[in-house]
């Protein structure tokens, strides 16, 4: 058997890793300034995540929703603690993409609507009516495609009031700031006024945190920059550092009906655990206070680097868009370098969404290596 040839994958193959290294089968160490697409939050290997998984693990790993599962709760109140939205309600499930389809399932079922609107440069994942909310064609099937979806541009208020005007929308699904699509980022009166359009015309506003979300910009969600009220919110990726856990949080107005939503995997003991030891080392090292000065040291140090035309993004979910394709820069990072990184739809942008608890002496080494192959 061979696998289904779908992922351009680097000349890499880690064995190990802690932190922010990751060590390969010949045992060179590479500084991860990605982390798989945003997952690895507090670090890999950290210490309390393996010990918690591996005691979890001793106990029970999984067992399905048709028994009481009270880490489920404990996880509801310590996720509404951290974020500061303990009148939400929590479904949890096992990625982001999963999370969007939800989000856009439970839209439609509390509107009694099927339109969606989404915003150019999007990416809300591959599965059903979450890639027909993607703005890119050559991922979404004709089978996708039966989706009713409305592409607008990203902080164009008359055009996303034009497509709501006629009152067909389920639901208005925004990132706070493009991940795939190129750190493109809503305008917090642009949020603000999203969620205020929402309610006028019947739709529910969802913040897509998949990539955003757990601290990475700053706030515990980067819609939480402004002061926009979400219906529903997506979440995945860094909530559990590596394990498969996403989840929606649903504001109190969305009721909920027995059997709407499922999942076979969905709030397992482990992915619960897993969750659970993100929040309390986000909380225990004060990672997301730190985020700031780090955005800031990235942003002063970059300014100096000829060839930069923009950088883009907020916190630690960071790019820098040049005046060339960065494919070859990023292949000279990794393997001259030992640096991994990142791209996105825009093909002169180059990403970084490295572990939350990333020192300024790591950071450093990037920029050493940025300017040596740029000089």
């Amino acid at each position: 058997m061979e696998l289904f040839d779908v992922y351009p994958r680097f000349d890499i193959t880690p064995v190990s890793a802690r932190g922010c290294w990751i060590t390969d089968q010949n045992g060179e160490r590479f500084l991860d300034l990605y982390g798989g697409h945003a997952v690895i939050s507090i670090g890999h290997s950290h210490p309390e995540f393996v010990k918690n998984l591996s005691e979890q693990l001793h106990r029970i790993a999984y067992y399905s929703n048709s028994v009481q599962i009270p880490l489920q709760e404990k996880l509801c109140a310590a996720l509404g603690a951290a974020s500061g939205l303990d009148t939400y309600q929590l479904f949890l499930c096992n990625s982001g993409a999963e999370a969007n389809e939800n989000a856009l399932k439970l839209a439609s079922f509390h509107t009694g609507k099927s339109k969606v609107i989404a915003f150019k440069n999007s990416f809300h994942g591959r599965t059903s009516a979450a890639v027909a909310a993607t703005d890119n064609p050559s991922i979404i099937s004709k089978l996708n495609a039966g989706h009713e979806v409305a592409f607008v541009p990203l902080n164009d208020l008359t055009a996303l009031e034009n497509a709501l005007s006629e009152e067909d929308v389920c639901a208005v699904i925004l990132e706070p700031i493009q991940g795939v699509g190129g750190l493109g980022m809503a305008d917090n009166a642009f949020m603000e006024s999203v969620a205020m359009l929402c309610k006028r015309y019947g739709a529910v506003f969802i913040a897509d945190e998949v990539q955003s979300g757990f601290g990475r910009t700053g706030k515990f969600f980067a819609f939480q920059h402004s002061t926009a009220t979400p219906g529903i919110i997506s979440m995945a990726k860094g909530m559990g550092n590596g394990f498969p856990v996403g989840g929606i949080l649903i504001h109190p107005d969305i009721s909920a009906q027995s059997g709407m939503l499922g999942t076979t995997f969905g709030g397992n003991h482990l992915a619960c655990v897993a969750a659970l030891t993100v929040l309390d080392v986000l909380e225990n090292e004060k990672l997301i206070s730190k985020i700031p000065e780090l955005e800031r040291y990235f942003r002063m140090e970059l300014s100096a680097v000829p060839y930069i035309r923009q950088i883009k993004g907020k916190g630690l979910m960071l790019g820098f868009e040049m005046e060339f394709e960065v494919a070859d820069l990023r292949k000279k990072l990794l393997y001259e370098h030992r640096i991994l990184t990142g791209s996105s739809k825009n093909k002169n942008l180059l990403r970084i969404l490295p572990a939350l608890n990333i020192g300024a002496d790591e950071l450093d080494l990037f920029f050493k290596a940025l300017k040596t192959e740029l000089q």
